[in-house]
């Protein structure tokens, strides 16, 4: 299936910086809003539904005997029609 990139930014920023965008994204889901992500010119508004599928990854890129690139992902998923995929396993974060 091919894929539709609708809205992409990668840039640095502080922990904080990073922290607050992540609460406000947290305090909208809390709320049953909508999220808009806005950079420059470019912005999407997505609504949730009550249940998306939430997925993390941690990886390492870059070659396997030396230091690579780490990184974390949280990735929020759901079918456009509402469909259900299911339950894979509780998820913790410390």
């Amino acid at each position: 299936m091919p894929e539709d990139v609708l809205f992409k930014t990668e840039s640095e920023h502080s922990r904080a910086e990073i922290a607050s965008m992540l609460r406000r994204v947290a305090d909208n889901l809390d709320d049953g809003e909508a999220i808009t992500l806005t950079a420059g010119s470019d912005s999407v508004t997505l609504e949730p539904p009550a249940r998306p599928t939430f997925e993390v990854k941690a990886e390492r890129e870059g070659p396997t005997d030396g230091p690579g690139e780490l990184s974390v992902e949280f990735e929020l998923e759901w079918d456009e029609a509402g469909a259900d995929d299911g339950d894979g396993g509780r998820l913790e974060i410390e």
